[in-house]
């Protein structure tokens, strides 16, 4: 089997979709796909063992459940995103793919087989990524301390990122998850307060900055994204990033909106990758140590890429910028770089 650097994970709950305050975005016309927007083909012998080792660990991917446009580029080379906690959501986000229902009772082996796959996969990086659980009384953070020992204890010197829900009303999620820390603690923003009624229905914008500053204050490095295209204006995109740093976040991720089906919010418009690469100048000079900007970026794009950043002196990152000139980019089109 060919080494693998990298693995994602992810856990899920059941949606409600709240329909009003949608007139607006349903309104809006069907808008083509731009030439920009280029999905890659897989490299069918790594994303066939991908698939195999997931299959026979009986775990999820993200990749699939939420139509992820990178699983070609990203089961290519090695990498998933898994899905722990079920495959069933409690919330109704109308950018999500994620089914939405009454979630299943948690599968508590599941930390030890997800650890026994990136054991097998010889993964130096992990990223545990998780959508809501509003029917556990920690919201599942207990979960995710478990994966997180368990892979520590399965993979030593692995490092952990984590992108978590908003623990919303689970007053000992913190703590908990504070009892074996990730390396980097990743929640997402999604979207501008204005569309949060339309688009992220039971979450809260304030919220949400709150969480990430009570993990940053607790010395993780933190973590947020967004998508666009989706009927926000850039002002507002401009006043999400510098809430994001106020709040102390310093790794973001920004993506284009693509609409998974038809009963999901529309597109507004495509962003161009000028925009794109506009936005991670933009963040970098409010402060951002590591921005992937770009139409094809999601929340764990490269993520290995930003957790080698964090794991170099600050020496070895300038030498590393002077070299690369604060860039690194792939042929989607994608901005990915350390501060300036």
């Amino acid at each position: 089997m060919k080494r693998f650097l990298l693995i994602y994970v992810i856990t899920s709950n059941y949606r409600y979709i709240n329909h009003q305050h949608l007139d607006k975005l349903n309104e809006a016309p069907y808008i083509p796909k731009p030439h920009w927007l280029k999905i890659k083909l897989a490299d069918t012998e790594t994303f066939g063992e991908v698939a195999g080792l997931l299959k026979k660990q009986r775990l999820s991917t993200v990749c699939r459940s939420a139509r992820c446009p990178n699983i070609g580029e990203c089961w290519g080379r090695g990498t998933a995103t898994f899905m722990i906690m079920g495959e069933i959501c409690t919330r109704g986000c109308r950018f999500c793919n994620i089914a939405a229902g009454k979630p299943l009772p948690l599968d508590l082996d599941e930390p030890r087989r997800l650890a026994e796959a990136a054991a097998q996969m010889r993964l130096k990086w992990v990223v545990v990524t998780s959508v809501t659980r509003d029917d556990l009384p920690d919201g599942g953070a207990a979960h995710f301390r478990d994966v997180v020992r368990e892979l520590r204890r399965a993979n030593p010197g692995v490092g952990v990122e984590c992108l978590t829900p908003d623990f919303k009303n689970k007053p000992t999620a913190v703590d908990v998850i504070m009892e074996n820390p990730p390396d980097i603690l990743n929640h997402n923003i999604e979207t501008v307060p204005s569309l949060y009624r339309a688009i992220r229905p039971g979450a809260d914008y304030q919220h949400s900055l709150n969480l990430l500053k009570t993990f940053a204050d607790r010395g993780l490095v933190t973590k947020s994204g967004m998508f666009v295209g989706i009927g926000e204006e850039m002002k507002e995109v401009h006043q999400v990033l510098r809430d994001l740093r106020a709040y102390g976040v310093r790794s973001l991720t920004v993506g284009q909106y693509l609409r998974p089906t038809t009963e999901h919010a529309p597109i507004a418009r495509y962003v161009e990758p000028r925009e794109f690469n506009e936005l991670a100048d933009y963040a970098h000079s409010i402060g951002f140590d590591r921005v992937a900007s770009g139409p094809l970026v999601r929340s764990s794009y490269h993520a290995e890429e930003a957790a080698a950043w964090y794991r170099l002196s600050q020496t070895e990152r300038q030498g590393l910028l002077s070299r690369e000139d604060g860039n690194l980019s792939n042929s989607g089109n994608q901005s990915i770089g350390g501060s300036r």
